[in-house]
Protein backbone atom coordinates (compact mmCIF):
# COMPACT_ATOMS: atom_id res chain seq x y z
CA UNK A 1 0.00 0.00 0.00
CA UNK A 2 1.08 3.58 -1.20
CA UNK A 3 -0.17 6.86 0.01
CA UNK A 4 0.15 10.46 1.05
CA UNK A 5 -3.12 12.07 -1.57
CA UNK A 6 -5.70 10.58 -3.47
CA UNK A 7 -7.59 10.27 -6.89
CA UNK A 8 -9.35 9.07 -9.79
CA UNK A 9 -12.95 8.22 -10.61
CA UNK A 10 -15.76 5.55 -9.72
CA UNK A 11 -14.69 2.09 -9.95
CA UNK A 12 -10.93 3.55 -10.91
CA UNK A 13 -11.22 5.75 -8.06
CA UNK A 14 -11.60 2.76 -5.90
CA UNK A 15 -8.60 0.58 -7.12
CA UNK A 16 -6.98 3.72 -6.84
CA UNK A 17 -7.75 4.61 -3.43
CA UNK A 18 -7.40 1.15 -2.29
CA UNK A 19 -3.46 1.13 -3.41
CA UNK A 20 -2.54 4.12 -2.97
CA UNK A 21 -4.31 5.03 0.23
CA UNK A 22 -3.11 8.80 0.25
CA UNK A 23 -2.70 12.26 -0.82
CA UNK A 24 -1.24 11.97 -3.73
CA UNK A 25 -2.38 10.24 -6.88
CA UNK A 26 0.25 7.61 -8.18
CA UNK A 27 2.08 7.96 -11.43
CA UNK A 28 2.24 5.56 -14.77
CA UNK A 29 5.53 5.34 -13.98
CA UNK A 30 8.07 5.61 -11.13
CA UNK A 31 10.34 8.48 -10.70
CA UNK A 32 13.78 6.72 -9.74
CA UNK A 33 15.67 9.38 -8.78
CA UNK A 34 14.96 13.18 -7.44
CA UNK A 35 15.10 16.01 -9.61
CA UNK A 36 17.06 18.87 -9.75
CA UNK A 37 15.99 20.86 -6.60
CA UNK A 38 14.45 24.07 -8.57
CA UNK A 39 11.85 21.68 -10.43
CA UNK A 40 10.11 21.66 -6.73
CA UNK A 41 10.30 24.99 -6.15
CA UNK A 42 7.41 28.32 -7.33
CA UNK A 43 9.93 30.86 -8.35
CA UNK A 44 7.23 33.21 -7.29
CA UNK A 45 6.71 33.31 -3.50
CA UNK A 46 3.30 35.75 -4.22
CA UNK A 47 2.38 33.21 -6.64
CA UNK A 48 3.27 29.80 -3.96
CA UNK A 49 0.74 31.64 -1.55
CA UNK A 50 -1.92 32.15 -3.42
CA UNK A 51 -1.63 28.69 -4.71
CA UNK A 52 -1.30 27.36 -1.14
CA UNK A 53 -4.88 29.54 0.00
CA UNK A 54 -6.97 28.25 -2.92
CA UNK A 55 -6.92 25.07 -1.41
CA UNK A 56 -10.01 26.34 1.06
CA UNK A 57 -12.60 28.96 1.33
CA UNK A 58 -11.76 32.17 1.82
CA UNK A 59 -13.75 32.40 5.19
CA UNK A 60 -10.58 30.13 6.20
CA UNK A 61 -7.20 30.71 4.51
CA UNK A 62 -7.50 33.95 4.19
CA UNK A 63 -6.81 34.30 7.71
CA UNK A 64 -4.78 31.10 7.87
CA UNK A 65 -0.57 31.29 7.99
CA UNK A 66 0.79 29.91 5.02
CA UNK A 67 4.37 28.20 3.88
CA UNK A 68 6.26 28.52 1.30
CA UNK A 69 8.44 25.48 -0.05
CA UNK A 70 12.68 27.33 -0.09
CA UNK A 71 15.72 25.03 -0.69
CA UNK A 72 15.95 24.13 2.62
CA UNK A 73 12.28 23.46 3.54
CA UNK A 74 9.39 25.32 4.33
CA UNK A 75 9.14 28.87 5.90
CA UNK A 76 6.77 30.51 6.73
CA UNK A 77 5.23 33.66 4.45
CA UNK A 78 2.36 35.03 6.02
CA UNK A 79 0.96 35.20 9.09
CA UNK A 80 -2.28 33.67 10.29
CA UNK A 81 -4.67 34.43 12.97
CA UNK A 82 -7.00 30.99 12.78
CA UNK A 83 -4.75 28.64 13.89
CA UNK A 84 -4.87 27.28 10.30
CA UNK A 85 -2.05 26.36 7.81
CA UNK A 86 -1.93 26.55 3.82
CA UNK A 87 1.10 25.07 1.73
CA UNK A 88 1.82 23.52 -1.48
CA UNK A 89 2.70 19.66 -0.38
CA UNK A 90 5.13 18.46 -3.24
CA UNK A 91 5.36 14.81 -3.99
CA UNK A 92 7.95 13.71 -0.69
CA UNK A 93 4.48 14.10 1.44
CA UNK A 94 3.56 10.91 -0.33
CA UNK A 95 5.13 7.73 1.29
CA UNK A 96 8.07 6.78 0.13
CA UNK A 97 7.46 3.66 -1.58
CA UNK A 98 4.89 5.67 -3.43
CA UNK A 99 5.86 5.99 -7.49
CA UNK A 100 4.73 9.73 -7.25
CA UNK A 101 7.28 9.92 -4.56
CA UNK A 102 9.92 12.07 -6.67
CA UNK A 103 7.72 13.56 -9.32
CA UNK A 104 8.81 17.10 -9.61
CA UNK A 105 5.27 18.11 -10.93
CA UNK A 106 3.09 17.47 -8.09
CA UNK A 107 1.37 20.36 -6.51
CA UNK A 108 -1.18 19.82 -3.54
CA UNK A 109 -2.71 22.70 -2.19
CA UNK A 110 -3.44 22.12 1.04
CA UNK A 111 -5.42 23.72 4.71
CA UNK A 112 -4.78 21.82 7.90
CA UNK A 113 -6.48 22.81 10.92
CA UNK A 114 -5.26 23.64 14.13
CA UNK A 115 -4.67 20.09 15.74
CA UNK A 116 -3.73 19.07 11.61
CA UNK A 117 -1.02 21.46 11.97
CA UNK A 118 0.09 20.78 15.09
CA UNK A 119 0.35 16.74 14.77
CA UNK A 120 0.13 15.64 10.97
CA UNK A 121 1.63 18.74 9.29
CA UNK A 122 5.54 18.16 11.32
CA UNK A 123 5.69 14.87 9.78
CA UNK A 124 5.34 16.81 5.97
CA UNK A 125 7.78 19.40 7.06
CA UNK A 126 10.52 17.07 8.07
CA UNK A 127 10.06 14.96 4.71
CA UNK A 128 10.69 17.80 2.54
CA UNK A 129 13.34 19.14 4.47
CA UNK A 130 14.92 15.82 4.25
CA UNK A 131 14.09 15.17 0.58
CA UNK A 132 15.71 18.68 -0.51
CA UNK A 133 18.92 17.70 1.66
CA UNK A 134 19.63 14.97 -0.77
CA UNK A 135 18.38 12.23 1.52
CA UNK A 136 17.36 9.00 -0.16
CA UNK A 137 14.21 7.42 0.55
CA UNK A 138 15.63 4.33 2.88
CA UNK A 139 17.50 7.76 4.99
CA UNK A 140 14.14 9.49 5.01
CA UNK A 141 11.08 6.69 5.70
CA UNK A 142 14.41 5.51 8.28
CA UNK A 143 14.13 9.14 9.95
CA UNK A 144 10.69 9.48 9.98
CA UNK A 145 10.60 5.99 12.07
CA UNK A 146 13.13 7.44 14.45
CA UNK A 147 11.43 10.09 15.15
CA UNK A 148 7.58 8.82 15.51
CA UNK A 149 9.59 6.17 17.85
CA UNK A 150 11.73 9.28 20.18
CA UNK A 151 8.03 10.97 19.98
CA UNK A 152 10.15 13.56 18.54
CA UNK A 153 7.13 13.21 15.93
CA UNK A 154 3.72 14.00 17.74
CA UNK A 155 0.91 11.37 17.47
CA UNK A 156 -2.21 12.26 15.65
CA UNK A 157 -4.65 14.18 17.46
CA UNK A 158 -8.49 14.01 17.36
CA UNK A 159 -10.19 15.81 14.39
CA UNK A 160 -6.74 16.65 12.41
CA UNK A 161 -8.21 16.98 8.77
CA UNK A 162 -7.74 19.67 5.83
CA UNK A 163 -9.51 21.04 2.91
CA UNK A 164 -7.74 20.23 -0.72
CA UNK A 165 -10.23 21.94 -2.58
CA UNK A 166 -7.86 23.78 -5.33
CA UNK A 167 -8.67 23.92 -9.29
CA UNK A 168 -5.43 23.99 -9.57
CA UNK A 169 -3.86 20.56 -7.50
CA UNK A 170 -2.29 18.58 -9.67
CA UNK A 171 -1.44 15.43 -7.54
CA UNK A 172 0.20 12.93 -10.10
CA UNK A 173 -0.14 11.65 -13.66
CA UNK A 174 -2.88 9.57 -12.86
CA UNK A 175 -4.84 11.65 -10.99
CA UNK A 176 -4.18 15.01 -12.49
CA UNK A 177 -6.49 17.45 -10.79
CA UNK A 178 -8.89 14.89 -9.20
CA UNK A 179 -11.71 16.01 -6.91
CA UNK A 180 -12.05 18.76 -4.41
CA UNK A 181 -12.21 16.72 -1.23
CA UNK A 182 -11.82 16.65 2.44
CA UNK A 183 -9.07 14.73 4.34
CA UNK A 184 -9.13 13.83 8.13
CA UNK A 185 -6.16 12.03 9.58
CA UNK A 186 -6.20 9.25 12.29
CA UNK A 187 -3.64 7.13 13.75
CA UNK A 188 -3.12 2.95 12.84
CA UNK A 189 -5.37 1.26 10.30
CA UNK A 190 -8.85 2.45 10.74
CA UNK A 191 -10.41 1.52 7.15
CA UNK A 192 -13.27 -0.79 8.77
CA UNK A 193 -14.35 1.67 11.50
CA UNK A 194 -15.16 3.97 9.22
CA UNK A 195 -16.80 1.69 6.45
CA UNK A 196 -14.79 3.86 3.81
CA UNK A 197 -13.90 1.51 0.26
CA UNK A 198 -17.34 -0.17 0.57
CA UNK A 199 -20.03 -0.30 -1.93
CA UNK A 200 -22.17 2.83 -2.00
CA UNK A 201 -19.65 4.43 0.76
CA UNK A 202 -19.03 8.01 0.40
CA UNK A 203 -16.17 7.80 2.00
CA UNK A 204 -12.54 6.73 0.47
CA UNK A 205 -9.40 5.82 2.40
CA UNK A 206 -6.12 4.92 2.58
CA UNK A 207 -3.73 2.96 5.25
CA UNK A 208 -0.25 4.74 5.40
CA UNK A 209 1.95 2.07 7.48
CA UNK A 210 5.01 4.83 7.23
CA UNK A 211 3.44 7.73 8.47
CA UNK A 212 1.13 5.27 10.85
CA UNK A 213 -1.96 6.86 9.81
CA UNK A 214 -5.55 6.31 7.71
CA UNK A 215 -6.63 8.99 5.90
CA UNK A 216 -10.28 9.43 4.88
CA UNK A 217 -11.20 11.36 1.54
CA UNK A 218 -14.90 13.09 1.47
CA UNK A 219 -15.50 14.34 -2.04
CA UNK A 220 -17.34 17.86 -2.27
CA UNK A 221 -19.19 19.44 -4.94
CA UNK A 222 -17.47 22.48 -5.32
CA UNK A 223 -13.83 24.02 -5.47
CA UNK A 224 -12.75 26.54 -3.57
CA UNK A 225 -13.65 29.36 -6.19
CA UNK A 226 -17.26 28.16 -5.92
CA UNK A 227 -17.28 26.43 -9.18
CA UNK A 228 -18.91 23.16 -9.23
CA UNK A 229 -16.72 20.20 -9.70
CA UNK A 230 -17.50 17.70 -13.08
Amino acid sequence: MQPSTIRLLASALLIQVASLGALHARAQAPNAAMAPVPQYLIPSASAEVALARSAAPASISSAAEVLVLKRDGYTTAAKGSNGWVCLVERSFAAATDDPVFWDPKVRGPICVNPPAARTYLPGILMKARLALAGRSKTQIAQAVASAMDSKKLPMLEPGAMSYMLSRQQYLGAAGKHWHPHLMFFVPGDMSKGWGANLPGSPVFSGNDPEDRMTMFFVLVAHWSDGTPAS
